[in-house]
């Protein structure tokens, strides 16, 4: 009844099937080598017949490893179930789906558009805090008396007599391309380059821009006859190119030369690459003339700018006319903030959604019409070979649109309760509806171009988007508050003329995406820890809103101290040679 061990001279028990059935002591090799009987087939159920073909099995596999080909037959079978073993005992929150690992691990913070979660907290202690605070339009900003800023022009320079000016070099004509203030930014840089070049500038021409769409003229947005008047002393400006210059050109201004000038080119290149073309043929053109002048040059050019942009450039009588009657509106409809309100430059469009690339809560559809839109505003930018597109790291790097939610967030924070009167400029909002609606829940008195102006008075304007946002830049230029929540040049032209304006002080917020992108990630933050955030926020664009231009810096961001002097310390060279 009992069989002798294999493992050596001891004895184990071997159960049986039956007691008539008797087990004979035979090595393990030798059940192996009799693995046939003849009398039993692989098909017996007997315990004995189990041990046999198991063990054959085993001894098939091993002796077949232990071959040369089998071991190329088994390496990469045995090399992957390593591996998915190796990873399946990692740390890592991952899962196996057919063999293939996929990342589980949760997001990195701020990579994540959660703001409507934080909204859901937030709210309740938004209402509770905007009943009992003040309204911070009344206190948020801090002017110290020694930081104090005065404009270098003369503002009497309109009512002075003509100077005469040096014969001119030749005719400077030039083409703006862009938006409203990359033209503006075009016309103030050609000013300079002419009165560099002692040209006669031919009043600009706008290059009608694939994406603005605006077929305005110079006339239609600027007022041509101050602007030619204002720079009388310093540059002679026509609104078109004489009959008999243009007569050499067979009566075609595209055939006058054309000069490729470099970007951020320097004065010495103008003097020594345009100046003698100009001299030599009469004429010549540059375009497109978008950024082609340095911005590091010397001081009398700095005030040829200053003085064309600060001063000669003036809104055309149509749209000034508008655009004071809708700050009159906005100023009465603040009248319990003392006629201050605030000014939101919300870059929300469909166009800048998908160029940002970056995902919201729109899901599928919305990944659906962005990446129409990108291809039809930018066709193969986005789908260039190698490429690689990661929306939560642009997230992370503070570098998407905020929504409308997400400043109304920030404001209420920031201690303006929902009395604040607040003016948004912008364009056509991407699913107004749906994400202008939290924003109007924080702020009830909130206007647009659409509600201040009627339809009547805004037809002139629709299809004109230069014009368009004309209206909204002086708008935002007399508001008390300024918050641009995205780059690009209008910000950047408004916060230099509000700083133009107001002694030296932008008066404007300009908030840590960064920071933002990782508070609007924290669905359990804190009201208190929020508001600390953005008091901290607000107290870095008091700070930062009187500096001044570094040598990399944009004159119509930083007018000072090129355009402006410090009160009671006038030792500012700048300008001084021309006002």
């Amino acid at each position: 009844m009992h069989g002798y061990s294999n493992l050596g001279n001891g004895r184990a028990s071997l159960p049986v099937s039956s007691p008539t059935q008797t087990s004979t002591a035979s090595p393990t090799w030798s059940r192996f080598r009799h693995c046939h009987n003849k009398n039993t087939g692989f098909g017996t159920r007997s315990p004995k017949m189990q041990r046999s073909f198991w063990g054959w099995s085993g001894y098939i596999f091993l002796s077949t490893v232990l071959r040369r080909r089998g071991i190329l037959l088994f390496a990469p079978f045995g090399y992957i179930s390593f591996m998915l073993l190796y990873m399946g005992s990692l740390s890592f929150e991952a899962s196996s789906i057919w063999g293939v690992v996929v990342d589980q691990s949760p997001p990195p913070p701020g990579s994540t558009y959660r703001s409507p979660q934080v909204f859901e907290k937030l709210w309740p202690f938004m209402q509770l805090d905007g009943n009992i605070s003040s309204n911070a339009l009344m206190t948020i900003w801090h002017q110290k008396p020694h930081q104090s800023w005065k404009p270098c022009v003369n503002r009497s320079f309109s009512q002075t007599g003509f100077s005469e000016l040096p014969i001119s070099n030749g005719f400077l004509i030039i083409e703006a391309n862009g938006g409203l203030n990359q033209q503006r930014l075009s016309i103030c840089d050609a000013v300079a380059v002419a009165g560099l070049l002692n040209a006669t500038l031919v009043t600009p021409m706008f290059h009608l821009n694939s994406v603005w769409q605006d077929s305005s003229k110079f006339g239609d947005i600027f007022d041509e006859e101050f602007f030619i008047y204002a720079l009388r002393n310093h540059v002679k400006v026509l609104k078109e190119v004489p009959e008999d210059i243009l007569q050499r050109f067979d009566n075609n201004i595209s055939n006058i030369v054309n000069l490729r000038v470099k970007g951020w080119s320097s004065p010495t290149y103008y003097l020594q690459k345009v100046l003698p073309k100009l001299l030599q043929i009469g004429a010549v053109r540059i375009a497109p003339f978008s950024n082609r002048l340095a911005r590091s040059v010397p001081s009398s050019i700095q005030g040829l700018r200053c003085l064309a942009n600060y001063e000669a450039l003036m809104f055309s009588e149509p749209i000034r006319a508008l655009a004071e009657n809708m700050v009159d509106r906005m100023v009465k409809n603040s009248s319990i903030s003392g006629g201050k309100y605030i000014s939101v430059h919300l870059r929300f469009e469909k166009d800048m959604v998908a160029f940002s690339c970056c995902n919201y809560d729109g899901g599928a559809e919305e990944k659906y019409e962005m990446d129409i839109a990108r291809e039809k505003g930018w066709r193969g930018k986005f789908n260039k070979t190698g490429r690689i597109i990661n929306p939560g790291a642009i997230r992370m790097d503070g570098k998407c649109p905020l929504t409308p939610l997400e400043v109304g967030m920030m404001l209420r924070g920031m201690g303006f309760n929902n009395n604040a009167p607040v003016y948004v400029a912008a364009g056509k909002i991407y699913k107004a509806e749906k994400y202008m609606a939290p924003l109007r829940q924080m702020f009830p008195h909130l206007e647009m171009k659409e509600t201040l102006a009627s339809p009547d008075e805004l037809a002139p304007f629709q299809g004109h988007s230069s014009r368009l946002a004309a209206l909204d830049y002086t708008l935002c230029l007399h508001s008390e508050v300024f918050v641009t929540t995205q780059g690009g040049n209008f910000p950047h032209f408004l916060m230099g003329h509000r700083r133009y304006l107001y002694g030296g002080h932008a008066k404007t917020i300009k908030p840590d995406k960064t920071k933002l992108a990782l508070l609007f990630d924290s669905p359990n933050i804190r009201w208190e820890n929020f508001k600390s955030q953005m008091q901290e926020m607000i107290h870095h664009s008091d700070m930062k809103g009187s500096d001044v231009r570094k040598s990399s810096g944009s004159l119509y961001t930083f007018p000072m101290p090129d355009c402006m002097y410090s009160v009671g310390t006038r030792t500012m060279e700048s300008n001084t040679t021309i006002f």
